[in-house]
């Protein structure tokens, strides 16, 4: 039995397979058609609904949302807005149509919804902001100046909704047509792996969430890993963060913008908030992508991976754990229990560059990613790894090796770059030629030093 609020009331359900899309439910098991199917692949932002956990209140798409991911928390539609406002529309839907802020309407419920979530929090209104949280959502007929509009005089009017005490969340959902498992301790997860290697493993369900939006994939067995508890753990000591491998984008963003804002600023174009708020860190990771935005900046970090199963816990540097394409190191009885990130030093310098067609949320050309450390502007060491150009992340070995020992200078740059033409053989795809790509590598090493340096302001895509 998946049990949940469902605007204002409570709702459960046991008639339907608990990985069915929390869209498919929603609009075909309880006609609520005020959510729309666009793209069914979290980048349009028309099926967003707002799920509130432990009082948080967070945008997410729901066509890559399982209904089994909703136990335990309360969700809110557009139509339950009136319902949760005593019978008055909330500001944000009185913004939007008092100011013309919509016109055909089928954008519009996931727009309110965006803003609805962006209003409860606790975050500070400005122009970013509101920019940031309608980034998930596309409208072709308005235009967005009236919704920003909407979306700034809605902020003005707050009227703080209570979310109610959902019911208490259960470890197995069961019925004929699927299993859910939803363990909260790393004891019970491991064992679960253990016993069902061949179960799905889900976390936040924005990569695997397509096999059943889009491949219509129905899978028999799931064991979801966003309740256990050691999964979602930051520590962050003198010289290491340590994230759990079920930790959000959203929730690990404070943190990288302290320690690495480059990092965080590449996860911001990972994708919208609605696909920051389910992701996750270890599902980026888990999934091994060649073009996995955060894998080439965890190896130029050093970073390190804990792996946990029944009998043992062990830890692996994250660059062994990319055996080929999407194979990794990672037993059929195993999970990734979490990520360790050594901090920078006062002498280590740490960016990270995404190229792709679209500035925001879209899938890389080239990602790279560079961390050199330098004693009186000699490199010491430089780690330097590119995800775009190999069947795997990979690490820059020809071009640390040309930079190591050299005066930092653009000429050891340039000799560098010269380098990253014979280490790598990418391939040509509808994103991009080999030769681009080779291209653009080199290009990036050459910006890594004008960035640091100075030497140019204008070197990303300008907002205007």
């Amino acid at each position: 039995m998946v049990r949940f609020v469902l605007n204002g009331s409570d709702h459960e359900t046991e008639v339907v397979s608990p990985s069915v899309s929390m869209l498919e439910y929603i609009r075909c098991e309880l006609g609520l058609t005020g959510t729309k199917e666009g793209c069914a692949e979290g980048d349009c932002g028309a099926c967003t609904i707002v799920r509130v956990v432990d009082g948080v209140f967070e945008a997410v798409n729901a066509c890559l949302m399982q209904v089994g991911q909703a136990d335990g928390s309360e969700i809110i539609t557009v139509e339950g807005l009136e319902k949760i406002n005593g019978g008055a529309l909330v500001p944000v839907q009185s913004a939007m149509a008092s100011g013309g802020g919509t016109q055909c309407g089928f954008c519009t419920p996931g727009f309110i919804g965006a803003l609805f979530a962006l209003e409860q929090s606790e975050e500070k209104i400005s122009d970013d902001a509101i920019h940031d949280a309608l980034a998930g959502n596309l409208c072709r007929c308005t235009g967005y100046r009236p919704i920003v509009d909407a979306a700034r005089d809605a902020c003005k009017k707050f009227v703080e909704y209570k979310p109610r005490p959902p019911k208490a969340r259960e470890s197995l959902h069961k019925n004929d047509a699927g299993v859910f498992h939803a363990p909260e301790t790393l004891s019970e997860l491991v064992t679960l792996r253990n016993e069902l290697p061949e179960a799905m493993l889900l976390s936040g369900g924005t990569d695997l969430g397509l096999s059943i939006s889009k491949g219509r994939h129905q899978p028999k067995t799931v064991i979801h890993t966003a309740h256990v508890k050691e999964l979602q753990e930051i520590v962050e000591t003198d010289d290491a963060i340590v994230f759990g491998a079920a930790v959000s984008y959203t929730r690990a963003l404070p943190y990288l913008d302290s320690l690495f804002p480059s990092f965080a600023e590449t996860i911001r174009r990972i994708g919208s908030r609605q696909i920051r708020n389910l992701g996750t860190l270890g599902g980026n990771i888990g999934t091994a992508s060649p073009i996995g935005d955060t894998l080439p900046s965890f190896i130029a970090l050093d970073a390190a991976l804990t792996l946990a199963s029944t009998s043992e816990e062990r830890e692996l540097d994250i660059e062994q754990f990319f055996l080929d394409y999407r194979r990794t190191d990672l037993r059929p009885s195993e999970v990734i229990r979490s990520i360790r990130i050594p901090k920078l030093t006062d002498n280590q310098i740490f960016r990270s560059y995404k190229v792709s067609k679209r500035y925001d949320q879209d899938i890389s050309s080239v990602i790279g990613a560079f961390r050199l450390t330098l004693d009186r502007a000699v490199v010491t060491d430089a780690r330097i790894a590119f995800g775009g150009m190999a069947a795997t992340p990979k690490r820059g070995a020809a071009m640390e090796t040309v930079l190591v020992g050299q005066k930092w200078s653009e000429r050891a740059v340039f000799n560098a770059a010269a380098a990253a033409h014979k280490e790598y053989q990418p391939i040509s795809d509808h994103r991009a030629t080999s030769k681009y790509r080779s291209m653009v590598a080199a290009n990036l090493v050459t910006r890594l030093y004008r960035d640091v340096e100075g030497v140019e302001t204008n070197l990303n895509v300008m907002k205007i």
